[in-house]
């Protein structure tokens, strides 16, 4: 579960990037988290993830006290969040196979772990053809699937995509939209951060609106309709 509550970000440079979040996301949800640029959006992922600390305010992600959160916990932590970026950061010279592999092995995991958690993954995902290729021989729908992959290769609570469908052409957004509702459905519970306002329409999801570093709507009607 995600909670944060009157949650303040204030940068060195004097920009006050938050304003009081207060918002709750439940295990298992849905969300989709929309706004202009230069809403927040970013510094949320930021804070969820442990990148910085909010300069007011209370934040829980999956257990862990983010304002108590010691160095040596981070580790634990970021293994319960799978991140999902807009440019996939793919490594070229590894194939889609040791792409996914390689964020099991850098949290220990062993060979066998790897051998039986990989190709099921690979599979979830679409991409059991496609193990030995690498990025630069995939789309880049394929490419976005394979950064899924990796995000949700260590079983984490929680996935969010930061606009992930942002280098994509429409057809191949709404797959990969798609893929993360599959996923959501078998219990990952999904944050997708996005200002694609149609994308966002066409899919029947909680949806919070923030706009100036403030929370402006939050429901479940599933419409944005605000300036990006």
């Amino acid at each position: 579960m995600v909670r944060m509550t009157n949650v303040c970000k204030a940068y060195e440079n004097g920009t006050k990037a938050l304003k009081g979040i207060t918002a709750t996301i439940d295990d298992g949800e849905f969300v989709f988290l929309v706004g202009p640029s230069g809403s927040g959006k970013s510094t949320i992922i930021k804070l969820l993830t442990g990148e910085i600390a909010p300069t007011v305010g209370s934040i829980h992600v999956n257990g862990f006290d983010m304002e108590s959160i010691k160095p040596s916990q981070m580790p634990y932590l970021r293994r319960t969040i799978g991140v999902v970026f807009q440019d996939f950061r793919l490594i070229a010279n590894k194939t889609v196979y040791e792409n996914v592999a390689f964020a099991m092995r850098v949290i220990g995991a062993s060979n066998r772990e790897i051998k039986r958690r990989v190709p099921y993954v690979l599979e979830l995902v679409g991409l059991d053809t496609r193990t030995r290729r690498k990025p630069e021989e995939l789309s880049g729908g394929e490419q976005q699937r394979v950064a899924i992959a990796r995000a949700l290769v260590n079983n984490p609570k929680l996935i969010i995509a930061d606009e992930p469908t942002g280098n994509l052409d429409p057809a191949r957004s709404l797959e990969i939209m798609m893929l993360l509702e599959r996923i959501n459905k078998l219990g990952t519970t999904v944050l997708v951060v996005t200002h694609e306002r149609e994308l966002v329409n066409r899919f029947s999801k909680r949806v919070i609106a923030i706009d100036g570093g403030r929370v402006i709507s939050d429901g479940m009607d599933g419409y944005y309709n605000y300036e990006s």
